[in-house]
């Protein structure tokens, strides 16, 4: 018994090490970034100030843009979580709905953080991060598509009408939902960058943003209308 409490305790103290090694190489890569931005920073640079090896940061991420957004967004995973892990009874729009409202008010609220405005400040200075964060947009999108597309096969869509073609209404209503989102946020992160208060763009997006998913959220049956309908079976004229 001694030994496999030992064994145990071993694995648990490399587990925290390894732990505590990531978040070292993390914190101290995102100072380096905030400090002299994202394209002067080497894999190299950040190793060396962390005090590890070089394979010793790829162990842990494997690309300098895995590195700087680790830990900074949550959304990606989130809004498909939203849906999956919802009360029982609870429509998967509904679910959505609610999330993406929160997520837009808790974005534009942080806006005025030293923290938040420096992130913002050196994505915006590197080309690199803004291309690497288009693919975590598509790949919100396609994790939420697939959360929907599960929900509604299932035929679990707590009192909501299911699309007559998930395969098809799924990635439809991940792309339209979502780029209702990001136009909202951007736009209001524009305004607050241009002088207005945070929380003054925060409230807009509450109302506003709530408005328009609610219509979004009562109209969805007309994602039908942008489904190819079944083929009507031909009929030979020349019969008879």
């Amino acid at each position: 018994m001694a030994i496999i409490h030992t064994v145990s305790d071993l694995i648990d103290r490399r587990a925290q090490k390894k732990a505590q090694t990531r978040e070292l190489v993390r914190t101290t890569a995102h100072r380096l970034f905030a400090a002299r931005g994202f394209d002067q920073v080497t894999i190299a640079d950040v190793a060396r100030e962390a005090d590890v090896a070089v394979q010793t940061v790829f162990n842990h991420f494997a690309t300098k843009e895995d590195l700087f957004f680790d830990g900074r967004v949550p959304w990606v995973e989130g809004v498909a979580k939203a849906v999956v892990d919802r009360e029982p009874g609870v429509g998967p729009l509904f679910a959505l709905r609610t999330h993406l409202l929160e997520f837009m008010t808790d974005q534009l609220s942080r806006m005025s953080s030293d923290e938040e405005r420096s992130f913002r400040a050196t994505l915006q200075d590197s080309e690199a991060l803004r291309t690497h964060e288009r693919t975590l947009v598509f790949e919100a999108e396609h994790r939420l598509a697939d959360a929907l597309l599960a929900a509604w096969e299932q035929g679990d869509e707590g009192g909501e009408c299911a699309p007559r073609r998930p395969s098809i209404a799924a990635p439809l209503t991940a792309a339209i939902w979502l780029a209702a989102v990001r136009v909202l946020i951007v736009e209001n992160r524009l305004r607050v960058t241009e002088g207005l208060d945070a929380a003054a763009a925060a409230a807009t997006v509450q109302e506003v943003g709530d408005r328009i998913l609610a219509r979004m959220h009562a109209g969805s049956e007309a994602i039908n209308a942008l489904v190819i309908p079944d083929a009507e079976p031909t009929t030979d004229r020349r019969a008879g």
